[in-house]
């Protein structure tokens, strides 16, 4: 970590323990762009677990944050009270632009929807997609230029992550970088640079209608073609998913999309750069490479791709001796929860052989708890089975860039050498 980042991480600290309780902003995209978000965290986590944001923090209105491990786990296995309707992020569905996808809906209809793209990641199914893993990511690697910088997020992280989403979906291979983009797209606000004019909302829905637009060519050709294992036949030919209308076929795209590839693209990134941090876990990983599995866990706890979820109240209930209301937004944020010193041991610190690595938030509870986590696993776990034995160092060379995003904790680049050996 540079000297700025140690300076502005101290400065944030002052700050966020400076400003009045209410004044704290966990919708604030800046907090989470520069990485300073942590202390406001930890003091909500200390003074004001179940806290109640003004409807001034956000363009849709007030909202609960829940920061304390206990609370978070409550309401996410709790969907009767807390449910996934209308939305699960922060933002409130458009009236004129509503994207149903079953992560944002309540049984039963999530649980048949569910039920009928999950068996692309059984484990007979990955334990079939392994060699295909592997041959890609090492690929990937030996492609990598020796002493000359480059952008890992692009040349390793997006293309892996892409790659298994083509193979997914069955997606067009040249064009798999359409993916990427409607990845970022779908999550991006004003201030991500992704958009051309000022009008983002507008640039954003064009994008996406061309997203399912293409999406409705391959499942015209699926539909009339006998079932296959991917997902696009698995959503024409199911009982479920074969008569959706196009706006809900474009949110259970989007759904896979991101879920197939955001998370996992930054958790690699992720990877390389809490080892930068971290040296003497990699030495300790180097020295025992059966630590893998818990060092994939480890990083997943750590990087906390997605910082929150948002439920909405279906009745008045009381949570650490507050009334939330019926109507009421609640966020529980998974990046807090994983920092929770009341739930996990030394929460601050990236240790890759903890007792229980897999005691994080992550992948969510409940019914809701992320359909892909194994494969997002066994992608982890394959990369540095293939990095240790190639390369001594993986060097980040500045600060990454982070994505200016309250939702996703991701990177959109980071430059890094891979030394020459001598």
């Amino acid at each position: 970590m540079s000297d700025g980042a140690i300076d502005l991480r101290a400065e944030a600290r002052a700050k966020a323990y400076a400003m009045p309780l209410a004044d704290i902003n966990l919708a604030d995209t800046e907090l989470w762009r520069t990485d300073t978000v942590w202390p406001y965290l930890e003091r909500l986590r200390k003074e004001d677990p179940v806290h109640l944001h003004p409807a001034h923090h956000h363009p849709d209105g007030a909202f609960w944050s829940i920061t304390k491990y206990a609370d978070i786990m409550a309401v996410d296995i709790n969907h009767e009270v807390f449910s996934s309707e209308p939305s699960i992020t922060i933002f409130d569905p458009k009236e004129d632009f509503t994207l149903p996808m079953f992560i944002a809906m309540d049984p039963p209809k999530h649980d048949v929807q569910r039920k009928t793209v999950s068996p692309i990641v059984s484990p007979a199914n990955l334990h079939l997609m392994e060699p295909l893993i592997r041959s890609r990511i090492t690929k990937t690697l030996d492609e990598l230029p020796i002493g000359e910088p480059f952008d890992w997020v692009d040349r390793v992280s997006i293309e892996l992550t892409t790659q298994m989403l083509a193979t997914l979906f069955d997606f067009p291979w040249d064009e798999r970088r359409k993916l990427t983009r409607w990845s970022d797209i779908a999550t991006a606000g004003p201030e991500s640079g992704l958009f051309l004019t000022d009008d983002y909302e507008t640039e954003r829905r064009m994008e996406l209608f061309a997203c399912v637009d293409y999406f409705t060519r391959l499942w015209n050709e699926r539909v009339n073609a006998p079932p296959k294992g991917d997902l696009i036949s698995m959503l024409a030919h199911g009982e479920a998913t074969r008569n959706m209308d196009r706006m809900e076929y474009l949110g259970n795209l989007l759904l896979l999309i991101i879920g197939g590839n955001d998370t996992t693209r930054n958790t690699m990134t992720g990877s390389i750069l809490a080892m930068n941090q971290n040296p003497d876990q990699l030495r300790k990983l180097r020295e025992d490479p059966s630590l893998i599995p818990s060092m994939v866990s480890e990083t997943i706890r750590w990087q906390t791709p997605l910082s929150n979820m948002r439920r909405t109240a279906t009745r008045d209930f009381e949570l650490g001796g507050k009334l939330i209301r019926k109507g009421d937004k609640v966020l529980i944020w998974y990046a807090s929860g994983n920092r929770d010193e009341a739930a996990i041991e030394n929460p601050e610190a990236y240790i890759i052989d903890r007792e229980r690595p897999r005691n994080h938030l992550s992948f969510g509870f409940g019914i809701h708890r992320c359909v892909g986590n194994r494969l997002a696993e066994l992608q982890l776990r394959i990369l540095w089975e293939e990095i240790l034995p190639r390369f001594p160092e993986i060097r980040v060379l500045e600060e990454p860039r982070r994505v200016a995003s309250v939702l996703i904790r991701g990177y959109s680049s980071m430059q890094v050498v891979i030394p020459a050996r001598n």
